[in-house]
């Protein structure tokens, strides 16, 4: 299995990507994807899709946040050499270790690619990404109106989404006026 086949698989989510080395005994910068640590637990397997195309599992020794992300020990690097051929290699994660969310609460990775429909069932476009804010989150939704391309901002609200059907892969929305 190369790097390319991890981001294919259905069963695994992106956790993070190593920026950087830390130290001189094998220690990563990672920049986390992630809101929580709990993903990233001592003694867990961990898929890195390296950046010589290659896949490994390795094994968390310890975790410690930092700034925005964290620095990731892994116990088959050991040093800073071995480290900085490590840097730009995405963290991949089992889905089945998510947390189960409470009710009416997704992942951006389930909601991203929904094909989104305004409340008469007329198709607005494609769920492209979920940008978050101090007030909620906003999707992005990419579709074609009158022979366009246009960005729709939709606030992430009860109000305005109706519906979300993961099964279906479908988001029903009544966007405010104006959008």
């Amino acid at each position: 299995m190369d790097r390319h086949e991890l981001s294919d698989r259905d069963d695994l989510i992106q956790v993070g990507r190593v920026s950087g080395a830390h130290g001189i005994r094998g220690g990563l910068r990672v920049q986390s994807f992630v809101e929580s640590m709990a993903l990233f637990q001592i003694g867990e397997k961990i898929l890195l899709g390296c950046p010589d195309g290659a896949a490994r599992s390795m094994t968390v020794e310890w975790v410690q946040p930092h700034r925005s992300g964290l620095r990731l020990g892994l116990a088959s690097v050991s040093d800073r050499e071995q480290a900085q051929a490590l840097i730009g290699s995405v963290l991949y994660v089992d889905k089945a270790r998510l947390p189960t969310l409470e009710q009416d609460t997704y992942y951006w990775f389930q909601l991203e690619g929904l094909t989104v429909y305004d409340a008469s069932g007329a198709l607005i476009g494609r769920l492209e990404r979920v940008i978050p804010t101090p007030a909620n989150d906003i999707y992005l939704i990419r579709g074609e109106k009158a022979g366009r391309m246009q960005e729709l901002l939709i606030p992430a609200i009860g109000s305005v989404v109706i519906r979300i059907d993961l099964g279906n892969k479908t988001m029903i929305v009544d966007p405010p006026q104006g959008v």
